[in-house]
């Protein structure tokens, strides 16, 4: 053995000499500015290789013992633009070059629809933790970019993410939140710079402000949770969370001297002003500057009803050296709107069940509400809650990160971020309880209700993250290159619940007569009383290991693994929890040629809420699992200005549970604890379809459909087959836009889209005995129609500043409607148009 050693290390040493034989070239020079002066620390690489320097104090570089070959030598620093020089590098061959740099300043990278091409969005690897562009990554990931965000004029994350198929909106309730699906899976998380900001586990989202956001990242499926740091990594903890994330991406410093205003004003009295300004704080460029911001009165379509917001983000960025970044970013929001009581679904039907020898009550009632779908198109200028009805939310992000390069071809680097968010909010809302069916009142319509007021679930939310990675990008060992990440984050989630009386507001009102109903509350009306208050505090850690091989220049091998633990306690719950377990990720891609990717996965989630939860025995349930298989094509054209996905999934949950209910629809309790029973598996399967980009120079287009095929399986609480509810089968999305490129015409710009939403069951469908949300929920539901949106802009680029552009939605006037069950029926905004001045500098 001993013998066999030394023979070994000898053959190495022969291998490594002859190596240094042969590779014994240099290359070497000096960078400057345009006025020769030296430009120390900037980056000099070879591209495709492992060789690279910085530069000097005095700008000189030397990279040596090189094998024969040829090079392209990329120069970059920071605030100047790039230079490459390709080089013939022969056999003991000295090259020397000299490079002059160019200030950026007041020179963008060039944006396509997705964002900017041959590179990874920003702050994406907060997410996938991998240095890797969406189309190398084996999870289905898309990408709306502030190009796209401006020139459709979205003012919400929904309206954005509706370019992503199979992304759709669960519920607004009441207009003021914003619940995204995807997949079937209701309220997918939504962070803000990969973090959470608001965790109620029902996905409710929150409101944000569009005038600060750099891109809208949607990660699809359980390997977003798999890999996602703010959604406490390996852990669906929300209903929607198999899902998938998005991720609200906040703009940054560019390092170049740049600005914008603008003024938007249309429907319903909008009237919106914006800045965006940004530069460098010092002559060497190390050190800038952007704060970008925004204030709104007015676009709520509904007579009475407003809205006011105030929007500020300001950040600072630190680029020493060519090795070290560092970022510092606040954003704020804060928005006062009026809560929408909505409409109301008009049907009634005879109750077989009825006993008319036994007292009348939500059990025995003669006339079934909500038995089809007869929603009531109320008219705009009627509103059925109260102008008391006042939302109010304010949110803030902290964030300071940094990235430290270890060695110099910048390919191993240390990633570190400190996360911090509040989220606060409070609201009351009126609701809708239809007055009891008797003959010759609510017997034909559900047109006679009375309402009461009540605090929309206020909470205060805070949550706070460290995240620290080592990263290597395309490192070697041997024939194998690895793209790995070893990494390790701790959350924490401290979370206050208040909890009030429902006033009851004395009256009944008809529907169908204005006069009827009053949007001011009664004189002598009470405050409220708080009734209780719950403090909880969560913590999340995990490790987390990742590496894609590269077996050769066509095969990838996707590896990764988690482990995490959760711990959950409330000083007013003597309940406590805790789990870990481990989550495994793995996949294959296959390059069939460059730019054509073929890939498959499978990653593994968990539930862990279920170990907290008692049966009606007492016992504890296990973890729910999460499995999800993934295949499909990845490709881009035309220089990566065209993508094309395709993507089949199947997501599976087992050991599903239920909460119990009795005759009254009452929560059944042991020791003061809900009860709970084990309802089943499901199952989510589909087909996403995405072309995005830049079909010829001056046409861009985003194309995408979905289909979603999402059952219950081997339950015993509902329907076998059944979907669950706000599950479409089919989406689909559409938006061209051309720019006129030459002739009195250059520089205008149209584009038009649909936006379409197939029809989807307004509830769960349970079998018979099961009950919920106060409903019987044993008949087949109703199904809330589909709509299609038609879209437009035209605008117009007068000069490098000024630009003018005009927007319409809804351009056909459809009505649609995003229910949650029967507590906010809302619809969607009719045909509104605004206009949209701006100024660059």
């Amino acid at each position: 053995m001993y013998r066999r050693f030394i023979l070994l290390s000898f053959c190495l040493l022969l291998v490594q000499f002859a190596s240094a034989q042969t590779a014994s070239s240099v290359i070497e020079g000096k960078v400057s500015i345009d006025d020769d002066n030296p430009l120390p620390y900037a980056s000099v690489v070879l591209e495709g290789t492992r060789y690279g320097v910085s530069t000097d104090e005095s700008g000189y570089f030397k990279i040596q013992q090189l094998p024969a070959g040829l090079y392209r030598v990329r120069v970059s620093g920071v605030g100047f633009k790039n230079s490459i020089r390709r080089v013939q590098l022969k056999d003991s061959e000295t090259v020397s070059l000299t490079f002059k740099l160019t200030a950026a300043t007041n020179e963008l990278e060039v944006v396509e629809v997705f964002g900017a091409r041959d590179k990874q969005p920003e702050k994406l690897d907060a997410i996938t933790r991998l240095p890797l562009k969406p189309s190398d990554q084996i999870q289905s990931i898309s990408v709306i970019s502030n190009k796209l965000i401006e020139q459709q004029g979205a003012l919400t994350v929904i309206e954005g993410v509706r370019n992503v198929p199979g992304v759709y909106t669960y519920s607004t309730y009441g207009g003021v939140k914003e619940s995204i699906s995807s997949r079937g899976f209701r309220g997918i998380p939504t962070l803000k710079n990969g973090v959470r900001v608001m965790t109620d586990f029902r996905g409710m989202g929150y409101p944000t402000d569009m005038q600060g956001v750099e891109n809208i990242q949607v990660l699809k499926g359980s390997a977003a949770i798999t890999q996602g740091l703010g959604q406490a990594s390996g852990q669906a903890t929300d209903l929607g969370a198999p899902g998938g994330l998005v991720n609200v991406v906040t703009k940054t410093p560019k390092f170049v001297n740049a600005g914008s205003v603008s003024l938007r004003a249309g429907s319903w009295n909008l009237f919106r002003p914006t800045f965006d300004v940004q530069g460098l704080l010092n002559e060497s460029k190390t050190i800038a500057f952007r704060i970008d911001g925004a204030y709104q009165t007015g676009g709520k379509y509904r007579k009475g009803m407003e809205k006011e917001s105030f929007y500020i983000n300001p950040s600072l960025a630190f680029r020493p050296n060519e090795k070290t970044f560092i970022t510092l970013e606040m954003d704020f929001y804060n928005v006062n709107e009026t809560i929408d009581a909505g409409t109301v679904n008009l049907s009634v039907m005879p109750n077989p069940a009825f006993d008319p020898t036994r007292p009348a009550g939500r059990n025995n009632v003669r006339f079934l509400t909500n038995m089809t779908n007869d929603i009531y198109d109320i008219p705009d200028n009627r509103m059925l809650g109260f102008k008391s009805d006042i939302s109010t939310v304010r949110h803030s992000t902290y964030t300071a990160s940094f990235r430290r390069y270890l060695d110099d071809a910048n390919k191993l680097y240390i990633r570190g971020a400190v996360y911090r968010s509040v989220y606060d909010s409070d609201a009351i809302r009126t609701s809708l309880t239809p007055l009891a069916s008797k003959p010759d009142t609510n017997d034909v319509k559900v047109n006679l209700y009375t309402r009461s007021i009540s605090h929309n679930l206020p909470r205060l939310d805070k949550n706070s993250v460290v995240q620290f990675d080592l990263v290597g990008d395309q490192i070697e060992t041997g024939v194998l290159k690895h793209t790995f990440m070893v990494g390790a984050d701790y959350k924490v989630t401290d979370l206050t619940e208040m909890t009030y009386n429902t006033i009851a507001i004395p009256g009944i009102i008809d529907v169908f007569r204005p006069e009827t109903i009053s949007n001011t509350l009664p004189y002598g009306t009470a405050n409220f009383t708080k009734t209780g208050e719950t403090i909880s505090r969560t913590t999340n850690m995990g490790v987390t290991a990742q590496d894609v091989v590269s077996l050769n220049d066509w095969l990838k091998a996707f590896i990764g693994v988690r482990y995490s633990s959760n711990q959950s306690s409330s000083p007013l719950n003597s309940a406590f929890t805790r789990t870990h377990f481990w989550n495994p990720l793995g996949g294959l891609m296959v390059s069939v040629k460059k730019g054509l990717n073929l890939f498959v996965s499978y990653t593994n989630s968990t539930r862990p809420e279920n170990v907290s939860q008692v049966d009606e025995a007492g016992n504890t349930f296990g973890n729910s699992s999460v499995n999800q298989w993934e295949a499909g094509v990845k490709s881009d054209w035309l220089d990566n200005r065209l993508r094309f996905n395709l993507t089949l999934y199947r997501i599976e949950q087992s050991n599903l549970i239920e909460q119990l209910y009795d005759i009254n629809n009452n929560a059944i309790t042991i020791n003061g604890r809900n009860v709970y029973r084990a309802s089943g598996d499901d199952r989510r399967q589909g087909v996403e379809v995405e072309l995005t980009g830049r079909v010829l120079t001056n046409l861009e287009a985003i194309i995408g459909y979905s289909y979603i095929n999402a059952q219950y399986r081997n339950t015993v609480v509902n329907v076998e087959g059944s979907a669950p509810n706000n599950t479409p089968s089919h989406t689909y999305n559409a938006w061209l836009n051309y720019t006129v490129a030459k002739g009195p015409l250059k520089r205008l710009n149209i584009g038009a889209g649909l936006y379409y939403l197939g029809s989807r069951p307004y509830n769960d469908w349970t079998q018979v005995g099961y009950t919920t949300h106060g409903l019987d929920t044993s008949k087949e539901p109703w199904y809330n129609q589909a709509y299609t949106l038609l879209n437009a802009q035209l605008g117009y680029q007068f000069n490098q500043q000024w630009g003018l552009r005009v927007i319409a939605n809804n351009l056909l006037d459809k009505v649609g409607y995003d229910a949650y069950r029967t507590s906010f029926i809302d619809k969607i905004q009719p045909r509104n148009f605004s206009g949209v001045v701006s100024y660059r500098f």
